[in-house]
């Protein structure tokens, strides 16, 4: 067991740069293409891309992650993230921003949805005790929480370089230069995680075996959640704050590093709840209440109403990370994990990558309340899905 610490101190390290990175993306993001000259729908088309081609990769190493050496498949993906964040950087057309967009790592989310998940949920996994799982996945959640949280407020760097005579564009160009050396960093973390020393004779033959059934009942109910949640991803609800109240991206920077600490200190709370109800339940009956404040943000008749409904969303929304994380370590065998993980991710990934473009269409056409009510009702109903398909499927810890 002591062995796996020093991997798990690397993994959770390089999750926080990671996620720092992405909280200032994903609220620059649709700032920084309007400056290139695109509108609403234009960033949904290239929101969708970004999640489509995340999908793609993400079903690709989870398929390798079974029989080839995670850490070096790792350092792979934090090369592709220096690269996505150069490229970003460089780009002067809509049509290189569609490339980059859906060949590169740019996660247009508030969550983690990325090629290094599944990699890192088998390494993490690993580590512990069937009693300890949960837990452990809401550190590695409320650490990259916290660090995206501090990119969210980071999102308000260009206006302070601004101020001091750097162009807008030339700010935000630099932001995303800086993702380029948060992916560097990770990379040297991920290269001090020992190598898989397991023979390949050792390995599986086929990337899912026995847990074949449930992996797929899995990825079809959680491809239903993400679908939804593509409806209200942080860059469209950025977009939906500045366009619907005028708020500043300063303030836009504030609220989603509130909303990002909100989150994150609901992860704990997670792994405590499911000890005492379960972590089917804790993912249900946390969910709904946050998806009805959604739907109340979206005809809100103020700014402020609508920020603190959105705050109290955060709180709950995100308490089936660690949980659902856990549970689909916990009903697969461990030789299924790296592949577990990816497939009941690449639904979800594929699933997201359909409603930005959708929402961005709602948005270019008046109808921009629409995205948040869609969504809230769509997760309501995944929620109930999800409580009568897997009651009676225990993970080891509560049989």
């Amino acid at each position: 067991m002591a062995t796996q610490a020093g991997p798990a101190t690397y993994l959770y390290a390089a999750r926080a740069l990671r996620d720092f990175g992405d909280g200032f993306v994903a609220v620059l993001l649709p700032v920084y293409l309007t400056a290139l000259g695109l509108g609403a729908l234009e960033v949904g088309v290239v929101a969708t891309l970004a999640l489509l081609g995340s999908a793609l990769m993400t079903l690709g190493i989870g398929l390798l992650g079974a029989r080839t050496d995670q850490r070096r498949l790792l350092m792979g993906a934090s090369g592709l993230m220096i690269a996505t964040g150069l490229a970003f950087a460089a780009s002067q057309t809509y049509a290189v921003v569609l490339v980059v967009a859906f060949m590169g790592t740019i996660n247009p989310s508030s969550g983690s949805v990325s090629i290094f998940v599944p990699l890192e949920h088998a390494v993490l996994s690993r580590s512990v005790a069937d009693s300890e799982r949960t837990g452990m996945f809401a550190r590695y959640s409320l650490i990259g929480a916290l660090a995206a949280a501090a990119g969210a407020l980071a999102a308000g760097s260009p206006d302070f370089l601004e101020a001091m005579g750097v162009s807008r564009l030339a700010a935000l160009k630099g932001m995303f230069v800086a993702y380029a050396v948060l992916g560097l960093a990770g990379g040297f973390l991920y290269a001090r995680v020992p190598a898989d020393t397991t023979p390949v004779e050792g390995k599986p033959a086929a990337a899912l075996g026995p847990s074949r059934g449930i992996v797929y009942r899995m990825a079809a109910l959680f491809s239903i959640d993400a679908f939804a949640g593509g409806f209200a991803v942080q860059s469209l609800v950025a977009l939906w704050l500045f366009n619907k109240f005028g708020l500043s991206l300063s303030a836009a920077g504030l609220f989603f590093f509130w909303s990002g600490v909100f989150a994150a200190f609901s992860f704990p709370v997670a792994a405590w709840l499911s000890r005492r109800i379960g972590l089917v339940n804790t993912m249900v009956f946390t969910h709904i209440p946050s998806s009805l404040c959604l739907i109340l943000a979206a005809v809100a008749p103020s700014l402020d109403v609508a920020l603190a409904l959105l705050l109290v969303r955060a709180a709950l929304s995100q308490m089936d990370v660690p949980t659902r994380s856990s549970y689909v370590m916990a009903v697969v065998t461990p030789p299924e994990r790296p592949a577990a993980a990816s497939v009941t991710s690449v639904p979800r990934s594929l699933a997201a990558a359909a409603s930005p473009a959708i929402a961005g269409a709602l948005f270019a056409a008046g109808f921009e309340a629409w995205p948040l009510v869609i969504c809230g009702v769509l997760k309501i109903l995944y929620d109930l899905a999800l409580l009568w398909a897997f009651r009676h499927i225990k993970p080891p810890e509560e049989k």
